[in-house]
């Protein structure tokens, strides 16, 4: 749910006091039914959808929508924040303490504790290592059974197939180069092959769920998100679909009109388009990031 309140100073931007205040109020005997009838289990599914969408708007590369989903991903967190603090649970300022400690605490090759020297790192994998320490020292890892115990299911299937993969690499239990991973996957393509020649449903299913999940360590030695790739890959055919359906219309044409010969002529043309238009954005940001 969007809260948009107005101003009677159009000059003054709007503070993050006014937006628990706008909260407050939302969720007051006096506010909105809607709002006051919200737990943080009715608000899971808009968490979820708010993140998603700033993800959408990070991949198109539009600022302004951007700024927007950042402020609806926000809400979600103010407004769960506001009803454990109806609780007397926590407030907002709580959350903001509690990641403010953590950012430092775990950074100690940034803010060295006192009395102690800096901790020094030379790159990315060495500060996760120092992550990893900094954790085990919390307790973080205190009454974990399993090296894979922590990862939330609730994350995308693709997602915590690669996050599995890296938790269990760090302690060697991983393929030791890429093209060892292409032999894997021909293996599981194979046995997917075999499968589909006379297997039961559910064999074929394992087979599948194989192959994918070796697909998606080819993409995590490559540095690819598979979950983001799909994303893209998703857009990327709504896109090319939607131009042969306006190219049909033009046509005078529906889609259950046309031939697959012909849609697949217009997709190919659509395809064409759309990587014109990528590696255009691409020379672009380029120029501008040259002139920068």
């Amino acid at each position: 749910m969007k809260v948009k309140a107005s101003s009677t100073n159009p000059k003054r931007k709007r503070s993050l006091n006014d937006l628990l205040t706008v909260m407050a109020k939302l969720r007051s005997p006096s506010g909105c039914p809607w709002d006051r009838e919200q737990t943080g289990n009715s608000l899971k599914k808009f968490l979820i959808e708010e993140a998603y969408e700033v993800l959408e708007a990070i991949e198109a590369g539009t600022p302004k929508e951007l700024q927007e989903e950042l402020g609806d991903l926000l809400l979600q967190i103010i407004f769960i924040s506001r009803i454990t603090e109806e609780k007397g649970q926590f407030d907002f300022f709580d959350v903001i303490h509690t990641l403010a400690e953590k950012l430092v605490r775990r950074h100690p090759h940034v803010f060295p504790p006192a009395h102690r020297p800096r901790v020094k790192v030379q790159n990315a994998s060495q500060v996760i290592r120092v992550w990893g320490m900094v954790k085990e020292a919390e307790g973080k890892y205190a009454g974990r059974n399993s090296l894979l115990d922590g990862l939330p299911l609730a994350l995308p299937a693709l997602e915590r197939a690669r996050r599995l993969s890296e938790r269990v690499s760090r302690v060697g239990f991983d393929w030791p180069n890429i093209q060892e991973v292409w032999e894997k996957i021909l293996e599981e393509l194979g046995e997917l092959k075999i499968a589909d020649k006379g297997s039961s449903s559910g064999a074929i299913e394992e087979e599948f769920g194989d192959l994918l999940f070796t697909l998606v360590n080819w993409g995590r030695f490559k540095g690819l998100s598979a979950e983001e790739t799909l994303r893209k890959a998703n857009r990327r055919f709504v896109l090319r679909f939607r131009k042969v359906e306006e190219s049909l219309r033009r046509k005078g044409k529906t889609t259950q009109e046309a031939t697959l010969e012909e849609m697949d002529h217009l997709w190919e043309e659509a395809k064409k388009k759309t990587q014109r238009i990528g590696r255009s954005r691409a020379q672009g940001s380029r120029r501008k990031a040259i002139k920068r």
